[in-house]
């Protein structure tokens, strides 16, 4: 499965990009029909403490998947964001088994 990773305003270490890999690697357990994923990683100019966002688009056969969350570290973003993932996926599996 293909990770395209992107970071606008900053540059993303290894560690972080690493993780990434990891988190969106599980997704794959729930639904095999996963082609690729497309992340995005913002750091918002903000005097709040929340300022990191993590974005992912999974790519599937049929609709893509989206889902974006907002958090004080990027790993608690994209913990979040893949989370949220999860749920998505869970809910196209039993739509497509018709459940």
């Amino acid at each position: 499965m293909d990770v395209i990773i992107r970071s606008l305003s900053f540059k993303a270490d290894e560690k972080l990009e690493n993780f990434i890999r990891e988190k969106i690697a599980k997704l794959t357990s729930i639904f095999d029909g996963v082609i690729g994923s497309e992340v995005t990683l913002k750091l918002m100019q903000s005097s709040n403490n929340e300022n990191k966002i993590a974005e992912i688009k999974i790519i599937i056969p049929g609709n893509d998947l989206f889902a974006k969350k907002q958090a004080k570290t990027f790993e608690e973003a994209v913990d979040n964001t893949v989370e949220a993932l999860r749920r998505q996926l869970k809910k196209h599996k039993e739509k497509i088994r018709g459940i």
